[in-house]
């Protein structure tokens, strides 16, 4: 199967999911819910969208054409340790393989566990093909594998890059985004940003996690934007994370303000928890923009007129790559 052809598969995969897959995959759809409680219907609506969206016949072309890609001298085991804090967030990688022409090895989260093998399955009743090109297990130390790529958290990098040190790897660690506001921005991009915040419960390495606001910024221009998504504390796993972070921060005596569905904390660190935003005031710009180039391995992302714009950190393209790692170029060179 040539280039081409992959192109094609997966183009075909992509009208599936535009066109059939909410009237076909409701059983899966709601067993995903019932196993993982953070992948509500709608958040598992928004990422089917988001992906038939990504696999059209342009964005596929505008993505690969740079590359000029050739078929591989010669097949690779490519390894992908899938996380699962986000539907089908561990399907790029699968796509990435697979395109270049080397075989994926699946190592699938147990936080998502129902809807990659849907969207594997159907791909491969489009193109029967790549039956030879995925496999999933379930030990990963029974395999010997030319390439890895994972996703996880800072501790369990450790262990990857330890586990596979001879080993060809891409090993993505805990990142964050920000977002820095002048103090002009207009509703819609404050509404974008409330996407950017809330999108998902706020567990993707995407969604911002901490803002930057000029000194005197009023906060209820911020929370005025963000009613819109004030059902979200209905969501009990969400609530329960609220109330826990609420209980510590307040004995530890740290100024909260909130307005019962977030919790908003003064605070230099990224790494804010669930149901909690930080910000800092700044006075001056450049040194925020120093803290940027400062802190540039662990962002992901960086929210602001300059950078990726207001409500766009969950709509990534196919060339926005995680942690910056450009993962086909990785592809092409093994």
């Amino acid at each position: 199967m040539n280039l081409e052809n992959r192109i094609r598969a997966f183009i075909q995969l992509g009208n599936y999911l535009r066109e059939s897959f909410f009237k076909s995959q409701q059983q899966k759809i709601n067993q995903s819910k019932l196993e993982n409680q953070w992948f509500t219907i709608s958040n598992i609506n928004k990422v089917i969208i988001a992906w038939g969206d990504l696999l059209t016949d342009e964005a596929l072309r505008s993505w690969l054409n740079p590359y000029a890609l050739v078929e591989p001298e010669s097949r690779r085991e490519v390894l992908i340790v899938m996380a699962g804090n986000i539907p089908l967030v561990g399907l790029h990688d699968l796509l990435s393989v697979l395109i270049t022409g080397h075989r994926a090895v699946i190592k699938l989260s147990s936080n998502d566990k129902v809807l990659m093998p849907v969207i594997i399955e159907r791909l491969l009743k489009i193109a029967p093909y790549f039956k030879s090109q995925i496999e999933s297990v379930e030990n990963i130390k029974e395999k010997r594998f030319d390439a890895v790529i994972t996703t996880g958290n800072d501790n369990s990098s450790k262990y990857f890059e330890y586990y596979f040190k001879d080993v060809e790897k891409i090993i993505r660690k805990n990142r964050r985004s920000i977002a820095v506001l002048t103090g002009e921005e207009t509703n819609s991009e404050l509404q974008g940003l409330a996407d950017d915040v809330f999108s998902y419960f706020g567990l993707g390495c995407r969604n911002v996690s901490k803002i930057f606001l000029p000194e005197g910024y009023d906060l209820n221009r911020l929370f005025k934007v963000f009613y819109a998504y004030s059902g979200i504390i209905e969501h009990k796993k969400y609530a329960n994370n609220y109330d826990y972070n609420k209980a510590i921060f307040l004995m530890g005596n740290n100024d909260l303000v909130e307005n019962g569905f977030l919790l908003l904390k003064e605070d230099k660190s990224l790494l804010s928890p669930v149901a909690m935003l930080y910000y800092e005031y700044y006075t001056d710009i450049d040194l925020v923009q120093d803290f940027i180039k400062d802190n540039s391995d662990i962002l992901q992302c960086v929210v602001s007129n300059e950078k990726t714009p207001f409500g766009h950190t969950q709509k990534p393209k196919l060339w926005d790559y995680a942690d910056g790692v450009d993962t086909v170029e990785f592809l092409r060179s093994l």
